[in-house]
């Protein structure tokens, strides 16, 4: 049955333990904090939590360079405090997915202290070396303008060691058996704590075999279906979410043909030419990226997102393109970043309540399960005076209360947004709970609108032809029902005539107004769309 795969009505909602809420008031976020927040994200209806790394962390990397994955930091709390928040989780109806991180470690990582102890150390051969640094030694870097090579010398053996990220984040040798054996006892530790499955950072990387001479070899997807043979013994509904950003024709094998490999994936493509049409106005090149990547197996599914804990990443944008991205969301060369994308939050880069609406009507209405960043549902602000990723990794902010009600500490781990349209005075979930058109009071509404909706997440759909560029129309069909949603990207108001044979419907009911449109004698609907207006019908089946 395809409703026994809950991922597909699922809405998940992304956050940073750190930033998100502090419960001992010592200046960083925990889980005793995250616990006092469950009713709040009950409230908004969501269903599924993705957790940051929280594990024990020298903490270089937002704590993506981990040096203990069996444990909690200790700024975070303990493994007790994990379980009660895993319980109350549980109690509420919602799932949890962490993050799993195992292209890299730590440098302080104890499997990477030994390996580079000596080059006889059992743990040698965990990591990547060379004894000579090798040719491609600076090239095929993550952070650009940043990082400054991929081979550093370590001084202890005098090798050279690979690392895609960081060089405190050297990778793991997944072609070595014993490491993949690891990351298998990684998961299996996390699921018996009750974990719904991981967000698998860093996909492809997890799959390569580093070359010296820089030549490019297959990807191992036969280790990506041994890792989803292990979560399903373990688990038969857990699943994982892949952080892959290829192009739509690489895609298929990450899912696998057959749907054996990753159960989810983010959809890079998409998100970057929905943008794109944001910027432009032009649904032209968003249409292709939908259609580029429909071909999927019925157990995957693709998770649709606006923004996550990184720059908004244009990278698979033609020059011409992205310039256009750039001028209209991030002109200044403060918001941009690594030359490929825009490190600001949501709400400032659009400008507009009401091109916030309409991007997030657009992402939850896509083929795939939405995922949120955590308060971009207050539209928060950034702060660009922060280094590279950080400026859109400030702590949620709760109330209009010092620090935003996050923490009663005097110092944070990063400070709040004080100054300006996106301070925290203004901008809080306090404020908007009392405001009945607020933007928090908006999206609760949607998520409600996207759960009623399961022919999104299961049915199959088909773009209508509007004749208008500026305009998406998009058909949904599951169980003889039909859902019809439009959505406009011009800054002007427009007027559709939908002819019945198109709509496949004689009578439309708009799900977030009490209206109905019956066809007129000429058999057709009149659809208006306000300025970046949109607009949700059920449809009654003429078939």
């Amino acid at each position: 049955m395809m409703e026994d795969l809950w991922y597909k009505n699922a809405v998940i909602y992304s956050l940073d333990l750190e930033t998100f809420m502090d419960g001992n008031n010592d200046g960083t976020g925990d889980f005793l904090g995250l616990c006092d927040r469950l009713d709040y994200l009950h409230a908004l209806g969501l269903d599924t939590i993705w957790l940051a790394p929280f594990q024990p962390t020298p903490n270089r990397d937002n704590g993506y360079d981990i040096s203990d994955f069996y444990g909690v930091d200790p700024r975070h709390g303990s493994s007790g405090d994990f379980v009660d928040f895993m319980h109350k989780a549980r109690k509420l109806g919602i799932k949890v997915i962490i993050d799993l991180v195992v292209n890299h470690t730590s440098d302080e990582h104890r499997w990477f202290e030994e390996s580079r102890s000596s080059k006889e150390n059992p743990k040698r051969s965990w990591y990547i070396w060379s004894d000579k640094r090798p040719a491609n030694w600076n090239k095929g870097m993550v952070f650009p303008g940043v990082q400054k090579a991929t081979w550093t010398q370590d001084k202890k053996t005098g090798a050279y060691y690979f690392h895609r990220f960081y060089e405190f984040q050297p990778d793991l040798n997944t072609d070595n058996p014993e490491v993949r054996e690891e990351i298998a006892k990684i998961m299996g530790y996390w699921l018996e704590l009750g974990i719904a499955g991981f967000r698998v950072d860093a996909v492809p990387f997890i799959l390569e075999s580093a070359r010296q001479d820089g030549k490019e070899q297959p990807l191992h997807f036969e280790y990506l279906k041994e890792m989803r043979r292990f979560l399903q013994w373990r688990k038969g509904d857990a699943v994982l979410l892949g952080e892959a950003n290829v192009l739509p024709d690489e895609s298929k094998q990450f899912f696998g043909e057959d749907g054996d490999g990753i159960h989810l994936m983010f959809n890079f493509f998409v998100n970057q030419n929905a943008f794109l049409a944001l910027a432009t106005a032009d649904t032209t090149a968003l249409i292709s990226a939908l259609e580029a990547t429909r071909e999927i197996a019925p157990t995957s599914q693709w998770a649709h997102f606006l923004r996550n804990h990184d720059e908004l990443d244009l990278g698979r944008l033609s020059d011409e393109d992205r310039q256009k991205v750039f001028a209209r969301f991030g002109p200044e060369k403060e918001m941009q970043l690594y030359d490929r994308g825009i490190r600001r939050r949501l709400s400032p880069m659009l400008g507009s309540r009401q091109q916030t609406e309409l991007a997030y009507s657009l992402m939850f209405s896509l083929p795939g399960t939405p995922v949120i960043r955590y308060g971009d549902e207050i539209g928060m602000g950034d702060d660009l005076s922060l280094p590279e990723r950080g400026s859109i990794r400030t702590p949620m902010q709760w109330s209009a209360e010092k620090n935003a009600g996050f923490s009663k500490a005097e110092k944070l781990i990063n400070p709040v947004v004080e100054d300006g349209y996106y301070a925290y005075v203004h901008v809080n979930v306090e404020n908007q709970r009392r405001e009945p058109g607020s933007l928090l009071n908006w999206m609760t509404s949607l998520i409600r609108l996207r759960k009623e909706c399961p022919e999104i997440g299961y049915g199959t759909w088909e773009i209508l032809d509007t004749g208008l560029k500026e305009v998406l129309g998009m058909r949904y069909s599951y169980k003889n029902k039909r859902l019809l949603i439009w959505h406009n990207f011009s800054e002007k108001a427009l007027e559709l005539v939908v002819a019945k044979e198109h709509a496949k419907a004689v009578k439309l009911t708009d799900l977030m107004n009490n209206i109905q449109s019956e066809v007129n004698t000429d058999n057709q609907h009149t659809i208006t769309l306000e300025a970046y207006g949109y607009r949700w019908f059920r449809g009654v089946d003429t078939e």
